[in-house]
C-alpha cells in the first residue's frame, strides 16, 4: 500500500457548538440528544457518538462545506450538493441489496443530510459495534481480498443505484491556492503561524511541483477520452474505511462516491505485484490500466498538497490539527519534490 500523508482529524471544529449540532440533528431526525462524544477518527470529516433519550447510539458526521468547495471562490452551496449526491447514492446502493454499505439514515424529509448552517452539514448513521483499520493497514490477504469483492459489488451495482451518482470531474480541491501559493509575487496573509513557512516551503519546491500538476492535466486528458469505461466507485476504499463485523465486512465513508474510471478504487487495492489488478480483470472482464492507476495515484498526492496549502492560507491557531498538518506537508512536498524531478525526462 501506497504511503498516505492523510491522518486523523484531531479536534472539533471552530464555531460549531454542540448545541447547535444537538439542534440540528432534532431538526433532521426527530433526535432528543442526551449526549454527544466527539470521536478524533476519519480524514477530512468531524464525528461524534451521540446518545438519544432512550439511550440509543448513534454516529454523526459533520462536514465543513467551506472546506470541501473545490477554490476559493466556489460557493458552499456546491460542496454541499456534491455531498449530498454521493450520501444518496450510498443510500441507493444499500436499498438495491448492498448490504455491506454503511448508509446515512434519511431524515425527516428523505434527505441523506441536514444542513447545520451557512458552513456545516451533518449526516446520521447508525452506531455500528465492530473492528475498524487503519488508512493503509490491511488485517492480512483475505482483508484485502474482500475490499476488492466489496469495490467490484460496488463497480457492477444496478443502474438504479447510481442515478444520483456525479461523475469525476478529475477537480483537484483547492489546487488554486497552491498555484497562489507558488507564485512568488503574491504575498502572504499573516493568517497564523504556519502561513509563512508553507508558503516558503511551496516556493522552494516550485518547479517539481508544476511538473506534476502539468503531467496529471495529460493523464485528465487521456481519462476523458475513454467515458465509456466508467462505474459507480466509492472512491476511496482503503482498510481505513472497512469495519469487521459479525455480519461480515462494511465499507464506510461515502462522501467520495462518483462515476469514474474503475482505476480510482483499484489503485488503493493493489499490493503492487499486480495480483488484485489481474483478479479484477479476471472477475469483470475490465482489465485496469496502468496509466489511469498512475493518475488516481498522483492525484491523491496532489489533493493532499492542495488541502494542507489551503490549510495554511486561512485562518488557523496552531492547534494540534495544525501542528500534524504542517508535519504532514513537509513530508509529502519533499516526496513530491523527488516525484516531480525524477519524472523531468518523462514530460
Amino acid at each position: 500500500m501506497r504511503r498516505t500523508y492523510r491522518e486523523p482529524v484531531l479536534a472539533p471544529p471552530d464555531g460549531l457548538t454542540a448545541e447547535t449540532l444537538a439542534s440540528a440533528l432534532a431538526r433532521g431526525w426527530g433526535l432528543t440528544v442526551a449526549g454527544l462524544d466527539y470521536r478524533p477518527v476519519g480524514f477530512g470529516s468531524h464525528h461524534w457518538v451521540v446518545v438519544d433519550g432512550g439511550g440509543g447510539r448513534w454516529f454523526a458526521t459533520v462536514d465543513d462545506l467551506e472546506a470541501k468547495r473545490h477554490s476559493r471562490h466556489e460557493a458552499p452551496a456546491a460542496a454541499l450538493d456534491r455531498l449530498r449526491a454521493s450520501l444518496a447514492t450510498a443510500r441507493a446502493l444499500r436499498d438495491h441489496g448492498r448490504a455491506f454499505v454503511v448508509a446515512p439514515v434519511s431524515t425527516r424529509d428523505g434527505e441523506p443530510l441536514v444542513r447545520v448552517d451557512n458552513r456545516f452539514a451533518a449526516a446520521l448513521y447508525p452506531f455500528v459495534e465492530g473492528e475498524s483499520f487503519a488508512w493503509g493497514e490491511f488485517a492480512g490477504a483475505d482483508h484485502r481480498q474482500a475490499l476488492l469483492d466489496l469495490v467490484i459489488a460496488v463497480h457492477t451495482a444496478p443502474d438504479a443505484a447510481r442515478r444520483r451518482a456525479l461523475p469525476d470531474d478529475f477537480v483537484i480541491p483547492h489546487r488554486d491556492e497552491v498555484e497562489a501559493a507558488l507564485d512568488p509575487a503574491a504575498g502572504v496573509a499573516p493568517c497564523g503561524p504556519y502561513a509563512e513557512p508553507a508558503a516558503t516551503l511551496l516556493r522552494q519546491n516550485a518547479a517539481p511541483i508544476r511538473r506534476l500538476l502539468a503531467r496529471y492535466d495529460a493523464q485528465v486528458v487521456a481519462a476523458r477520452a475513454q467515458a465509456s469505461r466508467a462505474v459507480l466507485t466509492h472512491g476511496e476504499p482503503h482498510p481505513g474505511n472497512t469495519m469487521s463485523t459479525t455480519a461480515g465486512w462494511l465499507l464506510i465513508d461515502w462522501e467520495t462516491a462518483r462515476i469514474a474510471p474503475p482505476e480510482r478504487d483499484l489503485w488503493h487495492l493493489d499490493p503492487g505485484d499486480g495480483s488484485i489488478l489481474a483478479a479484477y480483470a479476471e472477475a469483470t472482464g475490465v482489465p485496469p490500466l496502468p496509466s489511469m492507476i498512475e493518475l488516481y495515484r498522483l492525484r491523491w498526492d496532489l489533493a493532499d498538497l492542495a488541502m494542507e496549502a489551503y490549510r495554511f492560507r486561512r485562518h488557523h491557531a496552531g492547534g494540534p490539527d495544525d501542528e500534524k498538518a504542517w508535519q504532514i506537508l513537509r513530508s509529502l512536498v519533499a516526496h513530491l519534490a523527488r516525484s516531480g524531478t525524477d519524472r523531468r525526462g518523462d514530460d
